[in-house]
């Protein structure tokens, strides 16, 4: 959720954010003036309170008839309290409902527009170059005896595969070389449950234009998670911690689905769109004041991770519009396909300043005591998808693929992977 207090004070500025973003700004008028209401309800509904209970020891201290009077004045009292203990009740959920429908407010710096419309930020390292024809992914997945995508459709659909052999264990050597640096870089690594509760997926911001996305289990009332940012922001709802020693941070290994709804036609090749994948999520709780110094360090250690995979990427600044409603900022990194010939996004990572922590309740406490929402920022630090760039940018001639140095300890000191067929 949006501070309140911001939108009180400068509802400007967040309708500059919704325009860019593409979203409603009628919006914000709308929650303003439930504001005022929730605000007008509660106001009278103390003054009634105080009223009620001076009026108390009025009736207390009276006798006789003076006193029955007082009572029945007293009780038509009461029942105007609880009238307006209702009002205040709706107008609080009123107010809550269209200030959570408001998208976090962008930081200033944030590119116009929509998915075009991104800044790229910088290139880094060259794009391969073969004098042979490339194979792209998918038929070298195949060549290699990695990724079996035919029966991953007869088991489970469109959209499915298996990942067997080289395949599987290039997949967990990627995993556990991300896992190792993020342990070095004082990450708590979990393994986070794949199934949250409504409340959970609601205060992560992830029920809002784009639920369609999201596999529900109606009979469990329960959501299958995109991403484990999920799970990980939802582990410390409703607490008070202490980050007086700098950010606490996470890194969460899970399987992640997605319906991909929308999709039709796109990706239908290989294994870059799919329902389901494995991803090492780190996720960060810092003070507000630290969250963009935090958000640069996150993107450090995803472009170490991808230079040490030995891949051509840019880093692009993604535009408002198409940013989720829980980032401020968004920053991807794509790296180099060469058989497209273009970028595809391997890591994403997002501030989400204090929009997710309002909405559930996690706090720090400050040195005067008082407590305030913190930070919340995620990024991705390995996934399945990498395989598809590791494949093509490292194929030879022949169909075998050599091994990036970093991965090879992780492979037992494997330096080609070769083709099981021709």
């Amino acid at each position: 959720m949006i501070d309140p207090q911001l939108l009180r004070e400068n509802p400007d500025a967040i309708r500059v954010s919704q325009r860019a973003r593409g979203a409603s700004v009628e919006l914000v008028d709308e929650a303003l003036a439930a504001d005022q209401r929730r605000r007008s309800a509660i106001s009278e509904s103390e003054s009634l309170r105080a009223e009620q209970k001076a009026f108390g020891k009025q009736v207390a201290q009276a006798k006789g008839d003076e006193k029955q009077q007082l009572l029945a004045k007293a009780q038509q009292m009461a029942a105007r309290v609880k009238e307006l203990a209702a009002v205040t009740a709706d107008a609080e959920a009123e107010f809550t409902r269209l200030a959570g429908a408001i998208q976090n407010p962008i930081i200033d710096g944030v590119p116009s527009g929509g998915e075009e419309d991104f800044v790229t930020l910088r290139e880094v390292g060259e794009k391969a170059r073969f004098d042979f024809e490339p194979r792209d992914h998918a038929e070298l997945g195949e060549l290699l005896g990695a990724i079996d995508i035919p029966r991953g459709v007869k088991v489970s659909g469109s959209r499915f595969y298996f990942l067997r052999g080289i395949g599987a264990r290039l997949e967990l050597a990627l995993m556990n070389m991300a896992l190792d640096k993020a342990i070095a870089e004082s990450f708590v690594p979990l393994i986070t449950p794949t199934l949250v509760r409504p409340e959970v997926m609601a205060g992560t911001g992830f029920l809002g234009e784009h639920s369609d996305e999201i596999y529900y289990l109606p009979a469990d009332d329960l959501y299958l998670t995109g991403t484990s940012e999920v799970a990980l922001a939802g582990y410390h709802a409703d607490e008070i911690i202490d980050l007086s020693g700098g950010p606490m941070r996470y890194a969460g290994w899970s399987t992640c689905y997605r319906r991909e709804a929308g999709s039709a036609g796109k990706d239908n090749r290989g294994i870059l769109r799919v329902h389901q994948f494995n991803k090492l999520e780190m996720f960060s709780y810092a003070l507000p004041e630290d969250a963009e110094a935090e958000h640069e360090r996150l993107v450090g250690f995803q472009e170490q991770m991808l230079q040490a995979c030995e891949l051509s990427y840019r880093v692009i600044d993604v535009a408002a519009g198409d940013l989720g409603s829980s980032a401020a900022r968004k920053f991807d990194i794509e790296a180099w396909v060469p058989t497209q010939g273009t970028y595809r996004e391997l890591t994403s990572t997002s501030n989400c300043t204090t929009y997710q922590a309002r909405r559930l309740d996690i706090r720090s406490r400050g040195e005067s005591g008082k407590t305030a929402p913190v930070a919340t920022l995620n990024g991705t630090l390995a996934t399945t998808r990498w395989l598809v760039a590791i494949l093509e940018t490292h194929q030879q001639a022949d169909g075998s693929v050599r091994v990036p140095e970093a991965l090879r300890p992780y492979l037992g000191g494997l330096e080609t992977m070769e083709p099981i067929k021709q």
